[in-house]
């Protein structure tokens, strides 16, 4: 075997070269260690992470159109850690280090850029998962009502009864009072029906429950209700409650309306009368009837 002292020049470029070898082999040991990691966080967490996401999804009552994009950040949470967990187990700590300060720089910057996205998004969170509302609802919210046809994570879309198709933030129906009349499986409304001083309020308080007891829409228990609540100006009103049952918006308006028109006809049969609100013309004072 030739000593390598005597070589000189040779002997430098073989150290030269043993030093660039090794630090390949080490490069490309810890390349393979990383995406040997990488590789296999990767597909454990999309084998046990996300079936496990998707089954509390289901059991939440998320729907398809729902549990999508949830499942997207879930597996955007996994890539990240797996990606993570690589760099750090093949030495590249320094690396993770920067890598961490750019990417907490760009979310503090992302974070005040998309407040509103940030607020929108989760709102639709907080919609999917507690569920104040659900698709076909009638919903009401400071001057706006109508049926609600869709629900995405940022926005929902509600269809007025105008026929008009609204987007509303998610976060603008969270925030503020909403009300969900169709919540529950029934729904009381109630009505002022107006008589004059002179009526018989025991003989009009019947005709009210008896038209509520008539009507197939309007439920027996709980039973109508009837009380006198109101001494006007120029009438005695009796506030009539009454109950129907899984009810929408087409139910609430159309039996109001069929009930309030059967009780109008049985006053005008009876003689009872409806009268106007006073009016002062010229000093002389006028009431008159209502005749619709």
């Amino acid at each position: 075997m030739i000593p390598l002292q005597g070589l000189g020049p040779v002997e430098r470029f073989l150290e030269d070269n043993t030093d660039l070898a090794l630090g390949t082999i080490d490069t490309l040991s810890s390349l393979l260690i990383f995406v040997g990691v990488l590789v296999g966080l990767y597909v454990i967490g999309r084998a046990t992470v996300l079936p496990i996401a998707r089954r509390l999804f289901a059991r939440r009552g998320l729907d398809e159109h729902a549990s999508k994009p949830l499942l997207k950040v879930v597996w955007f949470v996994v890539l990240f850690a797996a990606i993570a967990i690589a760099f750090g187990a093949a030495g590249y700590g320094n690396f993770l280090s920067s890598l961490a300060v750019i990417a907490a720089a760009a979310t503090l910057a992302v974070g005040f850029a998309m407040q509103d996205v940030i607020k929108n998004f989760v709102s639709g969170i907080f919609i999917f998962s507690e569920k104040p509302f659900r698709i076909g609802d009638w919903i009401e919210w400071g001057d706006h009502s109508g049926v609600v046809e869709d629900i995405s994570l940022r926005v929902t879309r509600v269809r007025t009864f105008d026929n008009e198709l609204l987007t509303v933030a998610n976060s603008e129906l969270t925030n503020g009072v909403l009300k969900n009349p169709v919540a529950k499986d029934k729904l009381r409304l109630q009505f002022t029906f107006g008589i004059g001083y002179g009526d018989d309020v025991d003989a009009a308080t019947e005709i009210v429950v008896e038209e509520a007891e008539a009507h197939d829409g309007i439920m027996d228990d709980p039973a109508p209700s009837v009380r006198l609540t109101e001494l006007g100006d120029s009438y005695v009103g009796l506030t009539s409650r009454i109950w129907i049952e899984n009810p929408s918006r087409a139910d609430f308006v159309g039996i109001r309306g069929e009930y309030v028109q059967s009780v109008k006809e049985r006053f005008d049969e009876e003689g009872i009368d409806i009268p106007y609100p006073t009016r002062t013309l010229d000093g002389v004072v006028e009431v008159g009837e209502q005749t619709a």
